[in-house]
């Protein structure tokens, strides 16, 4: 994973932060956050200040959980700080 600041620029941060909190900006700021291939495998949804992820695969959600720190760590730069505070990894449900 790039550093936030190589893929979004500073101006476009400083937008979504401000900007309400809805589906649309937690699913663009998961997207940005772990690049296309997990977004992918993945599905997301902000219960609370939990974000649930419902991998694909147990490979996806072994990749997730290594990486879990870190994901908090730049959404908060997009979503701003206690906006997500854990990762909870569910079930893929077809």
């Amino acid at each position: 994973m790039r550093p936030i600041a190589h893929v979004v620029p500073a101006a476009l941060v400083e937008l979504l932060r401000t900007a309400p909190l809805s589906e649309g900006k937690v699913g663009f700021a998961w997207r940005t956050v772990v690049g296309p291939a997990i977004e992918r495998a993945t599905a997301v949804k902000l219960e609370g200040d939990v974000l649930v992820v419902e991998p694909a695969s147990a490979p996806w959600a072994s990749a997730i959980r290594r990486s879990s720190a870190t994901i908090i760590r730049r959404l908060e730069s997009l979503l701003g700080v206690d906006v997500v505070k854990s990762i909870s990894l569910r079930q893929h449900h077809r």
